[in-house]
């Protein structure tokens, strides 16, 4: 048995006032984000930057592995929405920690210019691709794992132990597979949980009811 405490429906939870507002307050806080994100990775394409040296990556063959790797992620990616679409708070917590993380990203990314890992197989959405092309490709959005952080995020957010379980085991294969690919440094990969967990924090301290003055 993996029994889960009972969370607020939509209805109970859309009847918090606070809920309410912070629901609200998010979407266009997120679309900002994820267009100043959108914009930034196409800077950093343009910007050298140095290659790090990684004994990981030097006794790796590259290999292809990107349907594997769509695949795990898109999987995830489902089953993350599936799980928590029921689970309101939950998912506005996991919504604003993903805003948090690609803040954080765009921080980190700037303050550490950096090049493709030697052997890089370019790793391009081939859904993406399959439905009209996707603009131009991205190699130098290197530290830290995004892949990896979204995941572990999901995994952070999920109720209950299988499902957590069940995605920290599909960013594990997704890790492996990125550094297979030599899509990323190893670096970029063991640190993406601990900026996930960040976000994670930020989102709940967010969440956190505030106490009014003298109480």
């Amino acid at each position: 048995m993996d029994p889960t405490p009972r969370e607020d429906t939509w209805g109970e939870a859309w009847a918090d006032e606070a809920f309410r507002r912070r629901a609200i307050a998010t979407v266009p806080v997120l679309a900002a984000v994820l267009g100043a994100l959108a914009g930034f990775v196409k800077w950093v394409e343009r910007r050298p930057g140095v290659v790090v040296a990684d004994p990981l990556l030097e006794v790796l063959r590259p290999r292809d592995l990107t349907w594997l790797t769509f695949a795990l992620i898109y999987a995830g990616l489902i089953g993350g929405v599936a799980l928590l679409s029921r689970r309101p708070r939950r998912l506005l917590r996991a919504v604003q920690a993903y805003a948090a993380m690609a803040v954080i990203r765009m921080a980190v990314m700037w303050a550490t210019p950096l090049d493709p890992p030697p052997g890089m197989i370019r790793l391009d959405d081939p859904f993406v691709q399959r439905m009209g092309g996707a603009a131009e490709p991205l190699t130098r959005d290197l530290f830290f794992s995004g892949h990896t952080s979204t995941l572990f995020l999901l995994a952070l957010a999920a109720p209950g132990a299988r499902s957590r379980m069940a995605f920290f085991a599909c960013t594990g294969a997704v890790a492996a597979c990125v550094l297979v690919q030599h899509v990323h440094y190893t670096v970029d990969v063991l640190a993406a949980p601990f900026f996930a967990l960040g976000a994670w924090g930020i989102a709940g301290a967010i969440a956190r009811p505030r106490r009014a003055p003298g109480g």
